[in-house]
């Protein structure tokens, strides 16, 4: 009996300290939840008001911002973590119907890769940088690939040039199943993995039985360095029918050093001696301005040759007059689609692949109290004075669709291009 008592009070004891502890923790999210909502509510105030007094457009595109703030802050109530408060506010600036205009937050690639782009030319925003980046240099642990979600399935849409997913024998067109077991996400899957073997699942066609595991090693990548990385490394002289065609991706921030050093492999480099050249701007970011063209428009015929003491001859031209056409796509944006409409006009050569994605304004990134990252459209953008791209885009001179589903990293468009070359068929060009 008295067994029975000890082991009635044991039991007893136990549950009176699960209650307690339960007790406790429900307590303590009840003065958590006003903390949260109150931070996110300053956010969400913060986000407003920048659109405010900086979004390009004072009458905000024909929208009651004020009502669009009365309309969407109801709805913080809902939100139960970061990524739900910014669905909400990126659903509130949607109504804005601007490109350039978005909320960033760090569990997305674009949020460091923006930051890359923009910090080493800002100073200001350099400064806020070092409360959240305390060694002062932004950086994530990826593997180099972007993605895109068709009917609820995650496709790799492009993949950077010697990449850790390039290395690894990853395509375009694979479909990711998992990573180390669980659903794949860009951030979390490689977070504190650099170095590290991480298994992927992938398909690579429709039947399950393509199904395979991937071996991969993430790296940390500088954004403020990786798109020039892998722009060097895209460079590749591809022979075919006799000929030389040069191809170089353009994969971002099309400017110096990004537009010196696709001068220096034209005029010094492994492009001088191709026959024909595409420039592919495809995917990636923006940048950049028209002066990009000079290369293949500049009037002048200036060459130079240097003799060296063994009387070896090196001659350089400063203009690109051999065949060139350029790849664009739905991700080609910003000035890119700028370069694609300068490239149309001036006859350069032929533009292929499918419509550019109409996103043409200047935007400017806004740290937000949190560390989030708040991209607002500041400046309208007109070519020739007239005429406004965003919305619009450019329509290539040769569409060439591309079905993303299990491509199994077939390239139409770059094979078009490649043929287009070596066709020579311009017939935008004058003769």
């Amino acid at each position: 009996m008295r067994t029975f008592q000890l082991t009635f009070l044991k039991h007893s004891a136990r549950v009176f300290l699960l209650s307690v502890f339960i007790l406790l923790i429900l307590w303590f999210s009840s003065l958590l939840v006003p903390i949260f909502a109150k931070s996110e509510t300053q956010l969400f105030e913060q986000v407003w008001q920048t659109i405010n007094d900086n979004f390009y457009d004072p009458n905000f595109n024909g929208v009651d911002w004020k009502s669009i703030k009365k309309q969407y802050q109801p709805q913080l109530i809902k939100a139960n973590s970061t990524k739900d408060v910014a669905v909400v506010l990126n659903q509130m600036l949607s109504q804005l119907k601007s490109s350039h205009t978005r909320f960033y937050t760090q569990d997305e690639p674009a949020y460091y890769q923006l930051l890359g782009i923009f910090f080493p030319q800002n100073s200001d925003l350099n400064k806020q940088l070092k409360k959240f980046f305390p060694k002062g240099k932004v950086e994530y642990t990826d593997i180099g690939l972007f993605t895109k979600d068709i009917n609820g399935k995650t496709f790799i849409s492009s993949i950077l040039d010697e990449s850790p997913a390039a290395k690894a024998g990853l395509k375009v067109g694979d479909q990711i199943l998992s990573v180390d077991g669980y659903s794949y996400h860009p951030i979390h899957s490689f977070a504190g993995k650099a170095g590290q073997t991480v298994k992927m699942l992938i398909q690579r066609s429709p039947e399950p039985s393509s199904q395979q595991e991937i071996a991969v090693v993430p790296k940390v990548f500088d954004p403020s360095t990786m798109f020039l990385q892998a722009q060097t490394a895209s460079i590749k002289l591809i022979e075919q029918d006799g000929k030389k065609v040069g191809y170089i991706h353009i994969w971002s921030n099309a400017a110096d050093p990004y537009q010196q050093q696709l001068q220096d492999e034209l005029i010094y480099g492994r492009l001088k001696n191709a026959n024909g050249l595409v420039l592919d701007l495809r995917d990636g970011w923006g940048g950049g301005d028209v002066s990009y063209l000079n290369i293949f428009t500049a009037k002048h015929n200036l060459s130079i040759t240097n003799i060296t003491r063994n009387q070896r001859r090196y001659t350089y031209n400063y203009q690109w007059k051999k065949p060139v056409v350029m790849l664009v796509n739905s991700g080609s944006r910003s000035s890119k689609e700028i370069l694609a409409f300068g490239f149309q006009q001036s006859k350069i050569g032929l533009v292929i692949g499918t419509q550019t994605a109409g996103a043409v304004l200047a935007g400017r990134p806004y740290l937000m109290r949190d560390g989030s990252l708040l991209y607002v459209a500041v400046t309208n953008v007109f070519v020739n004075g007239n005429q406004r791209l965003e919305g619009k885009g450019v329509i290539p001179d040769i569409n060439i669709p591309f079905s993303l589903e299990y491509a199994q990293g077939v390239d139409p468009q770059k094979q078009t291009a490649i043929e287009t070359v070596l066709q020579a068929k311009f017939s935008r060009i004058d003769k």
